[in-house]
């Protein structure tokens, strides 16, 4: 009777107002995520058009280059300052003003440091101008406190309004920029404009829901806390930034702007998709903090559904994408591009391994074990710089390809034998080999057949 009790307590109750909660949260997280790529992509498709190989090569390389310190600025703060207002709501002035100060202060020290590494590497005058203004952005990003704010009270529509609002405004400056033959540092600028739309429109929801941002207060002792527990994951944000952008920093320094450029073109298509697992962890990671408080077969069975749900995700994105890769690049980007086909057909696979690394970073967070998370990270970078290095002289853009294949399939082997992982890493592992998937279907043909 206990047994059949417990695996009662595991499945989801469709007609509970916690789950309707969780599940309007995720709606608004994926129309505002499916507009914003939708929008972004069809937008950066004119502009990679207008721009070129060559062009869009260098924008891709300042974008690359800029975000390699984007991720040092946020300090780990995103999952974090989001678990403690789901635990102390009564906080919420003192939690989004203290990773607002935090954000703030990291994204000006990021600012300086590119200022000074590109003096020290003596890079081209203009191409350090165009990532001194796009890295501007970092100071406008330390409003993103209120977003994760939002998602802890489980009110995602608010951060959709901001978020739409900053893309459709940046999109269309695009678009006129283009129509306009304006120069390259005009689509930087328009970049730089929409993480300022962004922030304004934060500000905005959040006096619209009768708070304000000069009720905020920092708190020594709460940065502190938040710091303790969040700098494994800065660091890992750090080193999990190199080894998804140092490729293109690499490819244009071993071979060219043009080499860059076609990298790229596939490289958006591919991660395109990486918003499905970002967006469906975000929503229902209140959900997961708080079934652990129900029970373990609980909260290992949300994790075992999310595991499940984002690997049958990725793998349905693959396949038609490397069975047509050269007809999407063609239709996409024109036959100026075709060499981005090949980089395509490999680069989609490593979305698996990705999809699943987002899932399993929720459970690290949850058990406090971010120090795993960062170790996992920095295995990979050194597995992705040390690969890059290698197949880049011989293979060029496909080897880079090949090279982050590779490397993000290996990280998730990594912590395979920590005993804190075990279980998770074999929950992963039957999604990953469709067990629970046949079994899905095994169990689905025995009650037609019982019915």
């Amino acid at each position: 009777m206990s047994d059949s009790s417990d695996k009662s307590k595991t499945k989801i109750d469709f007609t509970s107002g916690s789950f309707k909660k969780y599940l309007a949260n995720t709606s608004w997280l994926f129309i505002e995520r499916i507009l914003r790529i939708g929008i972004t992509f069809f937008v950066s498709i004119f502009v990679v058009r207008y721009l070129g190989p060559k062009d869009f090569g260098l924008y891709s390389y300042v974008i690359s280059f800029s975000w390699l310190f984007a991720s040092f600025s946020s300090l780990g703060l995103e999952s974090i300052s989001t678990r403690e207002i789901v635990k102390h709501p009564e906080l919420r002035d003192q939690i989004n003003g203290t990773v607002f100060f935090l954000r703030l202060a990291s994204g000006i020290i990021a600012f300086v440091l590119i200022a000074v590494t590109l003096k020290l590497t003596h890079e081209e005058t203009n191409t350090s101008i165009l990532i001194l203004i796009f890295s501007a952005s970092f100071i406008f990003q330390a409003f993103t406190s209120i977003e994760y704010y939002f998602r802890g009270i489980v009110q995602a529509k608010y951060n959709a309004y901001a978020l739409l609002a900053s893309v459709v405004i940046s999109s269309a400056l695009k678009v006129i920029f283009i129509l306009q033959k304006a120069t390259l540092i005009y689509f930087v600028i328009a970049s730089l404009v929409e993480f300022a739309v962004l922030a304004v429109g934060l500000i905005i929801v959040y006096r619209y829901n009768k708070l304000s941002v000069f009720n905020w207060r920092y708190s020594k002792i709460l940065a502190t806390s938040l710091i303790k527990d969040s700098w494994p994951l800065a660091l890992s944000s750090v080193v999990v930034m190199i080894y998804m952008r140092f490729d293109q920093v690499m490819i244009r320094n071993m071979m060219s702007d043009e080499a860059v450029g076609y990298y790229s073109a596939a490289v958006r298509i591919c991660e395109a998709w990486y918003f499905i697992p970002v967006t469906l962890c975000n929503a229902i990671f209140p959900a997961i903090v708080n079934a652990k408080s129900v029970s373990i077969e609980v909260y290992n069975s949300r994790m075992q559904k999310l595991y499940d749900l984002l690997t049958w995700l990725a793998i349905g994105i693959a396949v038609p994408v490397t069975i047509f890769s050269s007809q999407i690049i063609q239709v996409l980007f024109g036959n100026e591009f075709i060499e981005a086909a090949p980089v395509l057909t490999i680069y989609i696979w490593a979305g698996v391994a990705v999809f699943l690394g987002v899932a399993s970073s929720q459970y690290l967070i949850n058990e406090n074990l971010t120090k795993l998370s960062f170790y996992r990270s920095f295995i990979g970078m050194l597995l992705n710089v040390v690969l890059n290095f290698i197949l880049i002289p011989y293979y060029g853009i496909v080897g880079s390809a090949v090279a982050t294949l590779i490397s993000y399939s290996l990280i998730i082997l990594t912590l395979s034998f920590h005993e804190k992982f075990t279980i998770q890493f074999r929950m992963m592992m039957k999604s990953f080999l469709l067990i629970t998937l046949f079994q899905y279907f095994k169990n689905a043909i025995n009650a037609k057949t019982k019915g």
